[in-house]
């Protein structure tokens, strides 16, 4: 993918959020633009506030400071509706977190027909178009324990589509996955990107951030420390400690 900026309307701004759990400060003042139809990957360390700040825009967890804008609206306001607010934001979280007792199409249709107030016919069209686009048609009526880890990650990312979200946010949703299931999740989020989906992805796969992302933003200690192109990230990063994080991911064979 092009690592030049996407242009067009603002699809999220962040401006100095800090959020702590107890004495431990876990964002410290992070500032973030993403722009319709951009991917942002954000890569650091274990513990540099990655996920946390995908659990934060999409208000699962309340900030101590700061503003979150999604479009024009501010989403941290006091009175905003949150499950308004969250149906126009998918999340994608490590963990499937699928609903054991619920059939593939089933988990699929649930919160369209719940949230968006689908019929059930529809919702199930839908899904099946859904399904089918990224493989899984033949698995609509499995149940998650019948998958493998890479088809469940997949049915997670569909149930997400399924609300038709104008903000998709991907938390480490390989790292749960045997190796040879990477890939198979890895593609698919390359086929929403060059479809145009905003997307702001934590991710632990360096080769994947590159060939995907606009841009990349490391994560150092609760702030975004540096910003840029994949290229010049990976290729000529200008922070010591963002030099230091890729030289380990090097060392260790993993970019």
């Amino acid at each position: 993918m092009s690592a030049e900026r996407v242009s067009g309307d603002e699809a999220l701004r962040i401006e100095g959020v800090r959020k702590a759990f107890g004495a431990l400060e876990v964002l410290r003042g992070v500032d973030l633009t993403l722009a319709e139809h951009e991917v942002m990957c954000l890569i650091g360390a274990s513990g540099s506030g990655k996920s946390t700040l995908l659990r934060c825009v999409n208000l699962l967890e309340p900030i101590q400071a700061g503003l979150i804008f999604v479009g024009r609206e501010e989403i941290t306001a006091r009175g905003v509706d949150v499950n308004r607010v969250r149906r126009g934001i998918g999340i994608v979280f490590q963990s499937f977190n699928l609903f054991p007792h619920m059939s593939v199409l089933e988990n699929v249709t649930l919160a369209p027909r719940k949230a968006r107030r689908l019929s059930r016919t529809d919702a199930e069209t839908e899904a099946e178009r859904l399904l089918a686009r990224f493989g899984l048609a033949d698995k609509r009526d499995e149940y998650p324990d019948r998958l493998s880890g890479g088809q469940q990650q997949r049915v997670a990312i569909v149930r997400a589509l399924a609300m038709q979200p104008r903000l998709l946010l991907l938390d480490e949703v390989t790292s749960a996955l045997d190796p040879e299931l990477v890939a198979e999740v890895l593609d698919v989020i390359r086929e929403l990107a060059a479809g145009g989906m905003t997307m702001l992805i934590a991710t632990h796969e360096m080769g994947f951030a590159r060939d995907v992302a606009h841009r990349v933003g490391f994560l150092h200690e609760g702030r975004i420390l540096e910003e840029g192109p994949p290229d010049q990230i990976f290729g000529a990063a200008r922070e010591e400690r963002t030099r230091q994080f890729l030289q380990r991911i090097v060392a260790a064979g993993r970019l």
